[in-house]
């Protein structure tokens, strides 16, 4: 910026947005540039507008920043801005891929004058994350908008570096904009700001070279494969116990990749989930579509490795309780909060089980008895109006979970799995039949597993629009085309509200 301050007669401030999500060092960041520009004879200006409820709150720090020099007297002070104006910002900074997007889309990144710093993790939004389908924006479009609309963009994956140094994101990006050499201080000066701080020093000035050395790299353009790396095979793994050594030698010889990996996967999904011979259920269940058609499509079968270790792993009550017991769990909280060996950390369980759930938990007779019965389930329903706060980091909570995810040697018993083994029969039963006539209609059908998702009311209605259609499949089959099959899932999954699925069964002559 300082070359383009003396060819221009009436200089500007520097001026720079950042955009951080919560936790991610934004403010820091911010102060970080200001600190650094004041320690080297400019005046700096710092603000910040809190965003709202986006992930974790994400907000935008402004700072400008002015040469005492250009001044031309130490008294005259100029009059710098407090919040970026659209087509006027020099320098923005991201600390994630959809921020940068939000930049874009705010007007604060322009061809003729903006550098844009991104990272290209994405951390989901609460609309992408709560969307029925498939809500979440394609990263490679964002990054395409990003370098359309930037006169120069910078972008890699600045968590991952982050994480890789012990550090924050924020010096990763303080890396990078010293790398990108639009400001007027040196290396050494950048590095004494980090050390003035005085906290994590050393992980911080590891973190901000690992910024800079990416900035600096020719390959921080975007390209159009940046963000789609290619996945090598998952090798064969060869387990002790012989019924999932059967299990994964049969799943070797009968798929290739990627099918074949997944179906490995699911294989170690459900001995995880249950006991090995629920993973010999599920091989034998692939064996029974694979024997119809052996040259079925690779991306039918492997949709089907997939969708079928997803339902069968279905989150249950005790499912839950098993994975917020797990020592693992408590391991992963502690990193990614950052808690030190000495601190104690305290984990709150935010839990709402409706009085269905608590019955399908129960043997099958019992829970079918107490779903008729209207006194018990008003009681009930009263009951558990209310959610609970479990605090699993004591020993009450714990042990009440701990005592839940016991329940899974008894779990075939329970009124859920019974519900679910049925359905699950059911949907393969159909894809059995219209695998070797209809592979097309047999594949949209088991893509309909997508609908059995979620809890509470999503997923009771993710169930009712599945047995719909199931329903339809088995009266009318030979009216059954995969188009329209694929039109109805699609309306099934674009609202909550189920009104776009019922519009669509009425175009089509279902109502």
């Amino acid at each position: 910026m300082g070359f383009l301050m003396a060819m221009n007669p009436s200089p500007q401030p520097i001026k720079i947005a950042i955009l951080a999500m919560g936790g991610e060092g934004g403010g820091v960041l911010a102060d970080w540039i200001v600190d650094l520009a004041e320690h080297a004879g400019h005046w700096a200006q710092t603000t910040s507008v809190p965003g709202v409820a986006q992930r974790t709150g994400a907000t935008i720090y402004y700072v400008e920043l002015f040469p005492k020099a250009v001044a031309g007297a130490p008294s005259l002070e100029p009059v710098l801005a407090l919040m970026p104006l659209p087509g006027d910002v020099d320098i923005v900074l991201a600390s994630e891929l959809m921020e940068a997007g939000r930049a874009v889309q705010r007007g604060l990144v322009t061809r003729d004058r903006t550098t844009l710093i991104a990272s290209t993790h994405r951390v989901y939004s609460i609309t992408e994350k709560s969307a029925l389908g498939d809500g979440r924006v394609d990263p490679e479009q964002l990054l395409a908008h990003a370098q359309a609309a930037a006169q120069r963009l910078v972008s890699f994956d600045m968590a991952a570096l982050a994480e890789q140094e012990g550090s924050v994101i924020s010096a990763v990006l303080f890396g990078a904009l010293a790398g990108v050499g639009l400001l007027p201080f040196t290396r050494d000066l950048f590095e004494a700001t980090i050390e003035r701080a005085g906290l994590g020093v050393k992980s911080s000035l590891r973190a901000f070279a690992q910024g800079l050395s990416h900035a600096q790299a020719p390959s921080t353009s975007a390209d159009a494969h940046a963000l789609t790396p290619a996945l090598a095979p998952m090798p064969v793994p060869t387990p002790r116990h012989p019924v999932l050594r059967a299990c994964v030698d049969e799943v070797a010889a009968m798929f290739a990749e990627p099918a074949r990996g997944l179906a490995i996967e699911g294989v170690r999904r459900m001995v995880d989930y249950q006991d090995p011979a629920y993973a010999r259920l599920y091989v034998d269940r692939l064996q029974s579509v694979h024997a119809l058609l052996p040259n079925a499509p690779v991306a039918l079968m492997a949709d089907l490795a997939r969708h079928l270790a997803l339902w069968m792993s279905y989150e249950d009550t005790v499912r839950v309780a098993d994975l917020k017991t797990r020592g693992t769990r408590f391991e992963r909280v502690r990193q990614e909060v950052g808690a030190q060996p000495a601190q104690l950390l305290h984990i709150n369980e935010y839990m709402h089980p409706r009085f269905q759930e608590v019955c399908e938990t129960l043997p099958a007779a019992l829970g079918t008895w107490l779903m008729g019965q209207a006194t018990v389930r008003r009681w009930g329903e009263r009951l558990l109006s209310h959610g609970r706060v479990v605090h699993t980091n004591g020993l009450g909570g714990f042990l009440l979970l701990y005592a839940v995810s016991a329940l899974k040697p008894w779990r075939r018993g329970t009124l859920r799995y019974q519900q679910e083994n049925q359905r699950i029969e059911q949907w393969l039963a159909l894809v059995r039949q219209w695998l070797p006539t209809q592979t097309d209609l047999a594949h949209e059908l088991v893509l309909c597993q997508r609908l059995v998702k979620g809890y509470s009311d999503t997923h009771a209605r993710g169930h009712q629009h599945l047995d719909r259609i199931l329903g339809l499949l088995v009266q009318h089959g030979s009216r059954w085309q995969a188009a329209p099959l694929r039109a109805l899932r699609e309306a099934a999954l674009a609202d909550d509200q189920g009104k776009a699925f019922h519009a669509t069964l009425a175009s089509q002559g279902w109502l």
